[in-house]
């Protein structure tokens, strides 16, 4: 597997930090002010807009995130620059070895983080999040593992019941991109709506983990924070989006997201492979996510990030029987070199994976 060169890697990162000041500074005006809010025994931080009607109050995020701490107390340096933005993304995409999403899926994390998505703690996943682990991890991986028709987004249910925000409709950002976008009813409620699509068949779906049980399980939950929309609440989900990371998405002058850690997005398509379907759409999805899994692992074990991809299975591991029997499955079906890079990874051999 190739290194991406140090100075793209550098100029990544950049590119990274200068997204979320910018995108810091289109969601928080200057003429607003920042204010210490405590909810239930934590401090966070919210921004208080003036407006005619009185303030107009955002959620920004805990206190404890020294990044988001760091931008409330430089907010009046933060200073935007789209164009040169926009030069590094070029750069990255054409010379530095990494990829981009298609203009459309593109197109549409854009139009949510600028709704505030993000800010309000929501996790891109899926094969769009993928996208971004070569600038994170410094390698190259292949563009035929990011090609997806679809975007999915995660949130946890607690925060969307608590920030106390919310986007505007998720409907008319979508409409904001494509007219045609319309909602699905969800089959097992017909008044919550959990995902979006469009006259060519791409789909905008939420999803949430479980709470506490599987008697959520496909069923829509409803979700505070997401502009009316619900979300799909799906087992394992909880561990995808757990401490994920802050990123950027190469597209435009460069999106801010948070995406899930590159060891817990492995770890977890192993599980959801062995659940797919058998029809051709769900083979192609299972092979898909093996794939990816495998990219991962080489990738986590080439950069020498093997004990934490062996936390994270063992964290896997170690939830039941169901977690270990999607695990089984999944490597049933993984490609030798992934297989391998886990197995020294989790310092066993190839042939004791999967057995406790």
């Amino acid at each position: 597997m190739r290194r991406i060169d140090i100075t793209y890697r550098t100029m990544f990162a950049e590119l990274a930090q200068r997204s979320l000041d910018g995108q810091f500074q289109a969601d928080f005006p200057l003429e607003g002010r920042f204010v210490t809010v405590p909810v239930k025994g934590r401090d966070y931080w919210y921004f208080d807009l003036p407006t005619p009607e009185g303030d107009k109050r955002r959620y920004v995020g805990p206190h404890s995130d020294e990044e988001i701490t760091a931008r409330v107390n430089a907010h009046k340096e933060i200073k935007d620059d789209l164009r040169e933005r926009r030069r590094m993304v070029g750069t990255l995409l054409r010379s530095g070895g990494m990829q981009g999403p298609d203009d459309f899926a593109g197109d549409i994390t854009k139009a949510l983080a600028d709704a505030g998505l993000f800010r309000l703690r929501a996790v891109l996943i899926g094969s769009v999040a993928f996208g971004c682990y070569a600038g994170l991890l410094g390698v190259r991986l292949p563009s035929t593992a990011m090609q997806t028709g679809d975007a999915d987004f995660a949130q946890d249910f607690a925060i969307s019941s608590e920030v106390g925000d919310s986007l505007p409709p998720v409907l008319e950002i979508l409409q904001s991109i494509d007219k045609t976008f319309r909602a699905v009813p969800h089959q097992a409620d017909k008044a919550k709506v959990v995902a979006f699509v469009n006259s060519k068949g791409y789909r905008v779906e939420f999803l949430t983990g479980n709470r506490g049980s599987d008697e959520h399980t496909g069923k829509p939950s409803p979700m505070p924070a997401l502009g009316g929309a619900s979300a799909e609440s799906l087992r394992f989900l909880d561990y995808l989006i757990y401490e994920p990371v802050r990123t950027v998405l190469l597209h435009r002058q460069g999106v801010s997201v948070i995406v899930p850690t590159p060891e817990r997005y492995a770890v977890h398509k192993l599980i959801v492979a062995s659940r797919r379907l058998t029809d051709a759409l769900g083979r192609a999805k299972r092979e898909k996510d093996v794939l990816q899994a495998s990219l991962l692992f080489e990738a986590l074990l080439e950069t020498r990030q093997g004990d934490v991809l062996a936390d994270a299975y063992r964290e896997a591991w170690d939830r039941g029987k169901a977690w270990q029997e999607g695990i089984i499955s999944g490597l049933a079906m993984m490609p030798g070199n992934g297989k391998a890079a886990l197995a020294t990874a989790m310092g066993v051999s190839k042939d004791e994976l999967g057995k406790g």
